[in-house]
C-alpha cells in the first residue's frame, strides 16, 4: 500500500501494482504487439514484388514505431491508463497525484518503453523498479506517473475495523502530526497480528503503540491493548479520509448536511474484543468501563 496527496491535499491510499504483475501485463502486450507485426509483414510481403524497395522499407519502419509506440499511447489514452495486459492483470496507470493518465504521459512513457523492452530488453526497466520505492521504471518516472493495482484484496476480513468501545475516544483525536512511517509500521503491524505468537504480538504492538501515542493526543483510556489502540487510531485516520473525498465529492444528504462515517454514533460494548479484525458485537444491556489488565498499554501522559 502506498499513500498519494491529490491537488486538493486529500491523501488517498492506493494500492502500488507489484512486478510479477507488471511483469505478466507487459508480456501480454508485447505478445500483442508482437502478432500485429506479424500480421502487417504478411500482408505487406504481398505486395513487395509490385512495389519499391525504399517505399516498401519505408512503410515497414513506420509499422514498427506506429505498433510499438502507438499501441500503448493509443490504449493507455482511450481507456484511462489501462491496455490489453494491464486490463487482463486488473492494473491501471496514473499520474502521481492519483488523477487519470495524460496523453503526454502516455506518450512518454511509450517512448521510453519502446527503448527500455525493445532496444535493452527491459534492462533498465527492471532496475529502476528496484530501487524505486513505488516501483517506477523509467518511462513512469519521465511521465510522472505510478501503476496501481485495482483489484481488492481477496481476504475482505484484514480490513481494520474500529473497536466499539474507542469509538468515542478516536473522533477527538489530534492526528495531524502523525508520521506516515509509523502509520504504515502499524499498519503491518495488524496486518500480521493472527501470525504473530502472543509475546512478539504484546511487544512489537507496544512499541508502535508508543511510537504512535507520541504524536496523538488525548492518551488512550487505561488498560486498552496496544492491538486495539492501533486499530483504533487507523480506523478513524481512514474514516477522516473518506469523508474529506465525500465532501469533495458533494457526497451530501438531502439537507445538506454529509453523511456520517461508518463509526459515528457507535454504541459502547463490553471490552476487550477478541481481535483487531473481530466483527463488533451487539451491544451489552448495561457495559462497564474499561478495567486496566495486566500487560495493557498506558500510552505516555
Amino acid at each position: 500500500m502506498s499513500e498519494v496527496v491529490t491537488g486538493d491535499a486529500v491523501v488517498v491510499e492506493v494500492r502500488i501494482a507489484q512486478m510479477p504483475s507488471r511483469a505478466v501485463a507487459i508480456i501480454i502486450d508485447m505478445a500483442v504487439q508482437l502478432t500485429v507485426l506479424v500480421g502487417a509483414y504478411a500482408l505487406l510481403g504481398a505486395f513487395a514484388l509490385i512495389s519499391d524497395t525504399a517505399m516498401l522499407t519505408a512503410v515497414m519502419i513506420a509499422l514498427v514505431v506506429l505498433v510499438m509506440v502507438g499501441y500503448p499511447v493509443l490504449f493507455e489514452s482511450l481507456s484511462r491508463g489501462r491496455s490489453l495486459g494491464k486490463l487482463a492483470l486488473g492494473l491501471r496507470v496514473v499520474s502521481d497525484d492519483g488523477s487519470p493518465e495524460r496523453f503526454r504521459q502516455a506518450l512518454f512513457r511509450g517512448l521510453a518503453g519502446m527503448v527500455e523492452f525493445w532496444l535493452l530488453y527491459g534492462a533498465p526497466a527492471l532496475i529502476s523498479s528496484l530501487v524505486s520505492q513505488r516501483g517506477k521504471r523509467l518511462g513512469d518516472i519521465f511521465a510522472g506517473t505510478i501503476v496501481i493495482s485495482e483489484r481488492a484484496p481477496r481476504d475482505r476480513g484484514q480490513m481494520i475495523v474500529m473497536p466499539p468501545p474507542l469509538a468515542s475516544w478516536a473522533a477527538r483525536l489530534e492526528l495531524s502530526q502523525l508520521p506516515d512511517e509509523v502509520v504504515q509500521a502499524a499498519r503491518q503491524y495488524l496486518s500480521r497480528w493472527h501470525d504473530l505468537s502472543p509475546q512478539v504480538q504484546h511487544e512489537m504492538g507496544v512499541r508502535i503503540a508508543t511510537q504512535v501515542a507520541a504524536s496523538v493526543s488525548p492518551a488512550a483510556p487505561p488498560g486498552v491493548p496496544p492491538h486495539a489502540y492501533l486499530s483504533a487510531v487507523l480506523a478513524e485516520r481512514r474514516r477522516r479520509e473518506e469523508t474529506r473525498l465525500a465532501q469533495r465529492a458533494g457526497a451530501t444528504s438531502a439537507n445538506g448536511v454529509p453523511q456520517p462515517g461508518p463509526y459515528q454514533g457507535a454504541q459502547p460494548a463490553a471490552y476487550p474484543q477478541p481481535g483487531p479484525y473481530a466483527q463488533p458485537r451487539p451491544p451489552a444491556p448495561a457495559p462497564e468501563p474499561p478495567k486496566a489488565t495486566p500487560g495493557g498499554f498506558a500510552p505516555p501522559q
